[in-house]
């Protein structure tokens, strides 16, 4: 399909330079740049179609004119190259073209039945579309004062996709994380462990708890015991933040007691952690740690202070004017950035220099991806703003990729305040209704194990729910929405997927097998067969978009489609039930039936949604 697009575009190029040298049309010739193959919206108007609007003011013509005039030139003039791509006609301002059925098909299952699991990774030249590239994605970086939430979820889900899509399209993924490890947040549990827990020898293990939602518990209090009770004012310690300040100075300073109650703390939730990141698939190449880059980022903000890039404030912190990055202030003044506290201790920009700068040393990246909330807008302007400032030649390659905040129909998550809902809690509560809805259909012993498959189910409900939004957008998670096998949802996905592995199983049972050679594929002609065929040769250009965009709701939505048209081919066009009066054609269904399959798997692949062969 791709070289016929690419033949038919031709002929329309042709076509419009030969009808602007027959009317003396002026100007430079039409290059094919200006000549978009686009995808007419009903079936009837055609398979392939090209606006003409671009060229009606050169021309002096209205667009549905040029498109007649085009349509007859090559319907006069290049009859038999056209014959090989189908039959080209006027639609309005668009010249569309008919495919030749009959033709295409046969090309599009073979380019799969070829590539197999490759299948998207490949341009129309023959290479991957990012073949060359190298790109470091950066993603969760948790905080280890707390467990992953809902939001995190989003985050993990996004980069781990993104990375997925990138490595598909041919590049080389390097994905990193920034354990956010030090800094006042930390301090603010060690505090509540040494004020509630320390005496009593309070451990995760002896409290039956994951590390990670024992530190959380403890930042949680912190917070309780810094405010005070709901409504009673006098129980609030606000003594309790110049405690928590004064232990990160300890701890900066190299406190040895401070330090190992820190490293125990942090083991704690990272143990947890990696725990969450096994379950949902997320994975990392390198894990870059804040406490291993802060000093790197100091190092770095001296230097740029001796250069006079970064001046000491009256207050004594060290700052540096991001006017020029962020503009005028709301109050019209200029803009500055804190890069040190007044008592020395640094700020999360701090670490991100120095993060930034060691990470370029260890791997030398084509492009560096942040997927960070659109909360950190300006934190991401003002860290490659600092950078380029300071020199270094790679920051044009940095990019924010910006995602909206998650949200549950209660409102907003706040860890300090309890209410965030927990990454563990959410996929345990997803995993018993996808357990419960398997028993109350019967399926225990269709499926295999039920306990497995579903949390199968669930972490599709969970990815596939936080995906097919654009990133930019804010969304609302629902989680019994997500679980409904009907509708745009991961586990109709898996339902679909499942549903062609027993079609192909027991079509197997009565002697038909995909790929035959006795299958005829130039009988695929149906509008159904042709509408899903449509679809599956479209995946390479949607990897190549997805990629470059950086978006994966495009392989979400579509995925969404093609089972949408696989549903409707099966219910229009029967495989086994076809076999005894036209075996050709019925093995030719099958292998329409097997490719689908192939791209399902492929496409849900790289939105994190676990294949089921059975369900």
């Amino acid at each position: 399909m791709l070289d016929i697009k690419d033949s038919f575009q031709s002929l329309v190029v042709v076509a419009l330079n030969e009808y602007k040298a027959k009317n003396a049309v002026e100007g430079d010739a039409v290059s094919p740049a200006l000549v978009r193959v686009e995808t007419p919206p009903k079936p009837e108007m055609g398979d392939l179609g090209v606006p003409m609007f671009p060229f009606a003011k050169s021309f002096r013509l209205a667009p549905p004119l040029i498109a007649k005039a085009v349509s007859d030139i090559i319907s006069s003039s290049h009859s038999e190259e056209m014959a090989k791509i189908g039959t080209v006609q006027p639609v309005g301002p668009y010249v569309n073209v008919k495919l030749d059925k009959s033709g295409v098909a046969g090309g599009i299952v073979s380019l799969i039945m070829d590539q197999g699991a490759e299948y998207g990774s490949f341009g129309k030249d023959g290479k991957k579309h990012l073949e060359g590239r190298k790109v470091m994605v950066e993603y969760s970086s948790p905080n280890t004062n707390k467990p992953l939430h809902l939001g995190h979820m989003r985050n993990d889900a996004l980069g781990e996709s993104v990375s997925r899509i990138l490595k598909k399209a041919g590049a080389e993924v390097f994905r990193t994380n920034i354990i956010n490890n030090r800094g006042i947040h930390i301090c603010k549990s060690m505090l509540a462990y040494k004020l509630f827990h320390e005496e009593k020898g309070d451990t995760p293990a002896s409290l039956g708890m994951k590390g990670d939602h024992f530190v959380g518990q403890c930042y949680v209090e912190f917070d309780k015991y810094l405010n005070g009770e709901k409504d009673r004012p006098e129980t609030a310690h606000p003594e309790a933040a110049k405690m928590a300040e004064e232990m990160l100075v300890k701890w900066e300073a190299g406190d040895a007691e401070t330090r190992a109650l820190w490293e125990k703390m942090n083991s704690w939730t990272l143990d947890g952690v990696q725990e969450t990141y096994a379950r949902t698939g997320v994975g990392f190449e390198k894990l870059y740690f804040e406490s291993d880059t802060y000093l790197l980022g100091k190092e770095i903000i001296q230097k740029g202070l001796d250069k006079g890039i970064f001046y000491k404030a009256e207050d004594a912190s060290t700052r540096i004017d991001v006017t020029e990055a962020v503009g005028l202030g709301k109050d019209g003044k200029p803009q500055t950035k804190v890069l040190l506290r007044k008592d020395g201790t640094s700020v999360y920009i701090t670490q991100d220099l120095g993060t930034a700068v060691k990470r370029h040393e260890d791997w030398p990246f084509n492009q560096m991806v942040y997927v960070v909330a659109s909360e950190q807008i300006y934190h991401f302007k003002v860290l490659f703003y600092i950078l380029k400032k300071l020199g270094y030649d790679w920051t044009d390659r940095l990019y924010h990729l910006s995602y909206g905040l998650v949200n549950l129909p209660s409102g907003r998550m706040k860890s300090r305040e309890g209410t965030v809902v927990d990454a563990d809690d959410l996929i345990d509560s997803l995993h018993a209704d996808a357990l419960k809805a398997i028993e109350e259909r019967g399926r225990e012993g269709a499926v295999g194990n039920a306990d497995d498959v579903a949390e199968k189910v669930a972490l599709a409900a969970l990815h596939y729910y936080l995906l097919q939004v654009a990133p930019v957008k804010d969304m609302m998670f629902d989680p019994a929405a997500s679980l409904s096998f009907n509708g745009n949802t991961g586990p109709y996905l898996q339902y679909m997927g499942a549903r062609i592995a027993s079609i192909l199983r027991k079509a197997e049972e009565q002697g038909l097998a995909a790929h035959s050679s006795d299958a005829d594929l130039s009988l695929l002609t149906h509008e159904s067969e042709w509408a899903l065929l449509k679809d599956l040769q479209l995946f390479p250009e949607l990897v190549a978009r997805a990629a470059n965009n950086l978006d994966p709701s495009i392989i979400a939505v579509y995925l969404y489609d093609v089972c949408k048209d696989f549903s409707a081919f099966y219910r229009d066009c029967p495989i086994v039930g076809e076999a005894e009066k036209n075996r050709p054609l019925a093995l030719a269904r099958l292998t329409l039936a097997s490719c689908t399959l192939t791209v399902l798997k492929n496409a849900m692949e790289l939105v994190l949604v676990p294949y089921l062969e059975k369900m």
